[in-house]
């Protein structure tokens, strides 16, 4: 059994799981966090294929029908626990965008969000991802509304943001905080429903 160490000592991994998921409905029920989803379940795949356009679905990787049905449990859960849903961004990656129109019946598009899978710096010496990255720590700081931001975007972004490597329809809860390094702190994961 894996032990994780936690204010009381050794605790089983699934415990430490649980709290975070605790403290993370908190974090939402009590308002002003932003939740950064990754996009849920796709058509097996990693990346999209080679010449993938933005402008057309059908040469990106896309949701699988179980991916459109999480997409709705998790704009149902959010529901069902009072979580305010306020503004709704995403990468415009079909995937995402598809994610928060079925969880949440509206998206605004934004390129902060969109996926630096495959993006190298370019010659001007230009930096995708820490570009974007820098501007998604931004929005999250200085987050004030009493509503919950979502932000739809993909794995390597809330890496590169966070540390963690979510699943695929996970939610990562974070509370604005100027007084810590980053501009937020963690205040748990909630796992696709």
């Amino acid at each position: 059994m894996l032990l994780l160490a936690g204010p009381d000592g050794p605790r089983p991994a699934a415990a430490q799981d649980m709290a975070s998921a605790e403290t993370a409905w908190a974090a939402l029920r009590a308002g002003g966090a932003v939740v950064v989803l990754r996009h849920a379940q796709t058509v097996p795949g990693i990346g999209d294929p080679p010449g993938f356009r933005l402008e057309d679905c059908a040469t990106q990787r896309n949701l699988s029908d179980e991916g459109r049905e999480q997409s709705r449990r998790i704009g149902k859960a959010l529901h069902a626990a009072g979580v305010a849903v306020g503004e709704v961004l995403s990468s415009r990656w079909c995937r995402c965008l598809d994610t928060a129109t079925e969880a949440f019946g509206r998206v605004t598009p934004w390129p902060a969000a969109d996926s630096f899978f495959d993006r190298r710096a370019a010659k001007s010496g230009d930096d995708p991802a820490a570009r974007q990255t820098a501007e998604l720590r931004s929005r999250v700081a200085a987050y004030l509304s009493k509503d919950t931001l979502v932000v739809v975007t993909h794995q390597i972004n809330i890496t590169a943001l966070t540390g963690i490597v979510p699943a695929m329809g996970e939610l990562v809860v974070l509370k604005p905080d100027r007084r810590s390094a980053g501009g937020f702190t963690i205040a748990g994961r909630l796992p696709a429903p």
